[in-house]
């Protein structure tokens, strides 16, 4: 499995700015040539530049699996359509939700999904419907709601918040279909997605992300 060290506008925190599943990635408008290189050559995806109303921070608003990518209700028609153009081969799909944030919301792969748990029962249901997945549920990881800022779910593996229990990690083991482990990244962050984004064939960290760190998220999401 790819796995390399990278900064994006000068921070570590390249999952906010980054969405990838296994057939696209989603990067902000105006990202220099080489981390556009490196994250294409590490994930082996198509790249779409884009903003996500008005917004760089594509990893906090972008959700999705290798069905679908998922998008909130305040992007603008352009960037829809941008979107929509790029990736001929999957479906795009805008959730009418009051929330917007759907990368910190939703932790989803092709087999499961875990959602905040202040979304409602219809809510739910139409995440589920989107995602075109068997099991979806609410739920907490390491007793914090945004599930999705604490986790990165792939269909070979999985690391999730350092505290998260072995009861817990368990129990997402079953849910996701994958094998999980606890981890941090740059440096000690236990806000797992905001350091690392992953596909099943590769892998970015946070620049400052440690040797153990990486040593540990390869074991989790690698062969």
């Amino acid at each position: 499995m790819n796995l390399q060290r990278l900064s994006i506008f000068g921070t570590d925190n390249i999952g906010v700015y980054l969405f990838s599943n296994d057939k696209y990635t989603l990067v902000p408008k105006n990202l220099d040539t080489e981390a556009k290189k490196i994250i294409k050559e590490n994930l082996e995806t198509e790249i779409i530049e884009t903003t996500i109303a008005d917004s760089y921070l594509i990893g906090v608003f972008v959700s999705g699996n290798n069905n679908v990518i998922l998008l909130p209700k305040n992007i603008r028609e352009d960037e829809l359509k941008t979107i929509k153009e790029a990736a001929k081969d999957i479906r795009v799909e805008v959730l009418n939700l009051n929330i917007t944030a759907l990368g910190n919301t939703i932790l989803c792969n092709d087999y499961a999904a875990l959602l905040y748990p202040e979304f409602s029962d219809y809510e739910m249901k139409e995440i589920k419907k989107v995602l075109e997945i068997d099991s979806i549920k609410k739920g907490r990881i390491a007793n914090v709601s945004v599930v999705g800022s604490v986790g990165m779910i792939t269909d070979k593996g999985g690391i999730v918040h350092i505290d998260a229990t072995d009861d817990e990690v368990a129990e997402l083991s079953n849910f996701f279909k994958v094998k999980i482990d606890i981890g941090t990244v740059n440096f000690g962050s236990a806000f797992i997605r905001s350091g690392l984004i992953a596909n099943y064939k590769g892998v970015l960290v946070g620049s400052s992300t440690t040797g153990p760190e990486i040593l540990r998220i390869q074991k989790a999401l690698g062969d």
